[in-house]
């Protein structure tokens, strides 16, 4: 196959162009670093550029040295052909440990800058304990506006060329907004044909906010992952008569939709058919049957960060309604 060209996406002022389609790198349980390696490598010679991961998915170091020999191979020009995000860990989200988090992260991928920095949960827990899933009792309110702040120094330092927000609901993302002096360029949520977003999208789109989405085929194999859109009926009808895939048909779905996405895949033939959806389009009828005909499910619910002795006590509270 030969080298694809992903379309890019304007975020933050808007000079910081974020490729479409990016490679995920959570999976349960993580993969082993030189399968990691070679799948990044692989990707690159295909033509990812947008990379995803977080210390929570302890890929940072792996993803790292793939990068780096992709630089000394040639196999891209420099680090600015390159977008790479990671993300803030609970532990971390307090004032006076942002800065220090980046760093780490920074040093842990060999890279001076992220492209994009993300508060990873609207959640902080106990400093220093990174255990995972996070103990009932660690679990602390976050200070929303202390740590928001801090990621604006990441920015201001040029640690990342943009910041941002993941899994917030519409009424934490405007409680962001209060009182940003930088708002956040991009809220990472999960997105895909079975959980639509439409009303947080309409909140971004009015505030310049990009969504780049996560699980759009399910995340089938992990424990938070669903069958529900790899067995949709709706989908397979749209696939079987377009000669596509419904992987592909969910992904064109979130493209045409006018998001990003991060998609996880560890084998050359996935990532191969993951790339070839940009040179055809779902037609206007097929949209409709997408937008009215797949029941609606929030599939990455957050259980996990729900606690009775923590601040978020219930699916409610976590998402403020929006399930």
């Amino acid at each position: 196959m030969s080298l694809m060209t992903v379309p890019t996406l304007a975020i933050g002022s808007g000079n910081h162009l974020m490729p479409v389609l990016g490679l995920g790198t959570a999976a349960s349980p993580p993969p082993e670093p030189m399968v990691l390696k070679q799948t990044v490598i692989e990707a690159i010679k295909l033509g990812y550029r947008h990379f995803d991961t977080s210390p929570r998915y302890q890929t940072e170091e792996p993803l790292g040295d793939a990068l780096a020999e992709a630089v000394s191979l040639g196999l891209v020009g420099s680090r600015s052909e390159l977008f790479v995000t990671s993300k803030l860990w609970c532990a971390d989200a307090h004032a006076g440990l942002v800065v220090p988090a980046i760093q780490r992260s920074l040093k842990n991928l060999k890279l001076d800058y992220l492209d994009l920095y993300m508060i990873h949960w609207p959640v902080s827990s106990k400093p220093g304990k990174y255990k995972f899933p996070i103990e009932e009792d660690d679990f602390l309110p976050m200070e929303h506006e202390a740590v928001w702040s801090e990621m604006e120094e990441c920015q201001r330092l040029g640690l990342a060329k943009c910041i941002g927000v993941s899994n917030f609901s519409c009424k934490k993302l405007q409680h962001i907004l209060s009182f940003a002096k930088i708002p956040p360029s991009v809220n990472q949520v999960e997105m895909s044909p079975v959980w639509q977003q439409k009303k947080l999208r309409e909140l971004c789109k009015l505030n310049g906010i990009a969504i780049t989405a996560y699980s759009v085929l399910g995340s089938r194999g992990a424990f938070w992952g669903t069958d529900k859109i790899m067995e949709s009926d709706v989908l397979k009808e749209i696939a079987e008569a377009k000669g596509k895939t419904v992987a592909q048909v969910s992904m064109r779905w979130a493209y045409e939709e006018g998001v990003s996405m991060v998609v996880k895949s560890f084998t050359k033939e996935r990532l191969e058919e993951n790339l070839k959806i940009f040179d055809w389009s779902l037609t206007e009828e097929e949209t409709q049957r997408i937008l009215t005909e797949v029941p609606q499910c929030r599939i990455v619910v957050g259980e996990v960060y729900i606690s009775d002795k923590g601040p978020i006590k219930s699916l409610a509270e976590m998402w403020d309604g929006e399930i």
